[in-house]
């Protein structure tokens, strides 16, 4: 059978680890920075409160004046996750991670082990523990197994049998469905408010009305008997390769971030753990001087250890920091399993003369020192002053 595993308001656990005294009060997770002024998990004692996910913030903190907003910290979430799935990874179990809060597996190579499904499952919620509030289902289908999840209370496990997922679906709301909030709209004015009554529809009208994805969400709800059964396969393990930077005071100077990301960069890759292979996916964090923390993770086109390249990659994002920061974090997410890369037959045109070129640069710097060979930044192109439009910064060659 394939399992789900869910923890739901899974972002703002992870924040309120350091808080735990805000667990217990009316708290709320605030929107990113830019995005839509919406808030997102909530904790128990904020939706017995009035407060909703998805609710503006405006409104939310019109219904409760006491309502406390809880920093976005996208590095905890992950720093978390991995900690549950590696737990999960420890018992047997062969996980596949869509987002952190969800994870699916089957329980097929394990119910021998621990002696049947339900007792797999119970395993699995122990690895885990209980201050997450974990719930847990198990069907036919992925569908039917995040179903049973969504249903289940703290630390219980539902299992769905083949023979009932038809009658468990029906009654549950088309909120389970992947669809866009104003398709659920459009389902509830014409009267289609369970997932029973959207699969007794037939398929070629629900798809000539809401297109393929809603063919797809009929299909997830039962049907034509609901979609074929689809093999779970696990994640391959991940690395363990990180390096942090600690100011002593906060920083929001762009020269000095990009000094430390180099430093971290030298580090990372100078880290015997690499083994020679080339780096596949990197992430790059910081901790906020405010409160909470910020991530942005990029998957190279190409595995590649080259300085150069990683820097290129990465160093924009620094731009992205929303304040100053107190903690830099670089860490390799994924290394490619070769060590060697495959050369061109035929060097590509001007490859040689840029070659030349860096060449000349580093002779430059090296003879004259680091802030010779320098490069034009524009930081802001909207200034009617023109010495503030660009900045000369060092380039690094």
């Amino acid at each position: 059978m394939i399992a789900c595993l869910i923890i739901p308001g899974f972002a703002l656990r992870a924040a309120l680890r350091s808080r735990p005294r805000l667990q217990h009060v009316p708290a709320a997770l605030a929107p990113e920075p830019g995005r839509e002024a919406v808030i997102g998990p909530v904790t128990t004692a904020a939706e017995a409160a009035g407060v909703q996910v998805g609710m503006r913030m405006g409104e939310a903190l019109a219904t409760c004046p006491d309502l406390v907003l809880v920093e976005q910290d996208p590095a905890a979430v992950e720093h978390e996750w991995e900690g549950v799935l590696r737990r999960l990874e420890d018992s047997g179990f062969a996980v596949e991670s869509t987002e952190p809060g969800i994870v699916t597996f089957e329980t097929q190579g394990v119910e021998r082990l621990y002696g049947g499904v339900e007792a797999a499952l119970a395993r699995a919620l122990a690895s885990v523990g209980t201050a997450w509030d974990p719930r847990a289902g198990a069907g036919a289908r992925r569908f039917v197994a995040l179903a049973a999840a969504s249903v289940a209370r703290p630390g219980q496990a539902v299992i769905v049998e083949g023979k009932e997922e038809q009658g468990f679906l029906e009654p549950l709301p088309l909120s389970l469905l992947p669809l866009p909030p104003d398709r659920y709209a459009e389902l509830e004015g014409l009267g289609v408010r369970r997932l029973g009554e959207l699969a007794s529809l037939p398929g070629g009208a629900v798809e000539e009305r809401l297109g393929p994805e809603g063919k797809r969400a009929w299909s997830l709800a039962g049907g034509d008997r609901g979609t074929t059964r689809s093999r779970v396969r696990g994640r391959s393990p991940a690395a363990e390769l990180a390096e942090a930077l600690s100011f002593p005071e906060a920083v929001a100077n762009e020269l000095t971030l990009r000094r430390a990301f180099g430093a971290l960069l030298d580090r990372l890759l100078a880290r015997p753990e690499r083994a020679g292979r080339p780096l596949r996916k990197v992430a790059l964090s910081a901790k906020l001087v405010g409160g909470g923390s910020w991530r942005r993770a990029t998957t190279l086109r190409e595995a590649t250890a080259d300085r150069g390249r990683l820097r290129s990659a990465l160093g924009p994002k620094l731009l992205e920091l929303p304040g100053p920061v107190t903690e830099l974090r670089l860490e390799a997410v994924e290394l490619a399993d070769h060590v060697g890369n495959q050369l061109s037959l035929v060097p590509p045109e001007g490859e040689q003369m840029d070659g030349r070129l860096r060449e000349g640069l580093r002779q430059v710097r090296a003879s004259t020192g680091t802030g010779s060979v320098c490069a034009v930044v524009e930081v802001a192109p909207w200034s009617r002053i023109p010495e503030a439009r660009a900045l000369v910064v060092p380039r690094d060659v």
